[in-house]
């Protein structure tokens, strides 16, 4: 990525709405090189969609928590059993494979404390493979929704 892709990235993620029109003038470039280099960003991947950032509150959804999940065995078929199980989940807005001590870790979303006390006992707790999890309440979120290009290591 050259620094024109980079500022198309940056502009992108402060306002995907824009037009082509005006972030091509913001850049200094014609529509058509500007257009040219977007959808060149979606055929690579650096650009995986467009969307609305919603608050969670609005969909009912006021208790947020991560939920940190111990599986076994572990093997990629119980793995990907449960990262397919969770993901369909309508609690769960993201399902993260990790290292470490833990296997998984949900960040869920539900109406109250006891919506989500039920979802760690109902659906949680019957899974077979599950052998322990941990919650961890959301208060806060704050999040970098426009990451910039980190220098390569030297």
């Amino acid at each position: 990525m050259d620094e024109l892709d980079s500022e198309i990235v940056r502009l992108l993620q402060t306002d995907a709405r824009q037009s082509n029109r005006e972030l091509a003038r913001k850049l200094g470039v014609a529509p058509s090189t500007c257009l040219e280099r977007v959808r060149a960003l979606t055929r690579r991947g650096v650009i995986r969609g467009y969307h609305a950032d919603i608050d969670p509150a609005a969909l009912n959804r006021q208790v947020q928590a991560l939920v940190s999940v111990q599986i076994r065995p572990l093997s990629r078929a119980v793995i990907d059993t449960f990262k397919n199980f969770a993901g369909g989940l309508p609690e769960v807005l993201s399902v993260f494979v990790i290292s470490g001590g833990d296997d998984f870790v949900l960040h869920v979303a539900v109406q109250d404390l006891d919506s989500l006390h039920f979802f760690l006992t109902d659906r949680l707790s019957k899974r077979r493979e599950i052998t322990g999890f941990r919650t961890s309440v959301i208060f806060q979120q704050v999040s970098d929704t426009a990451p910039t290009r980190l220098p390569e290591p030297t």
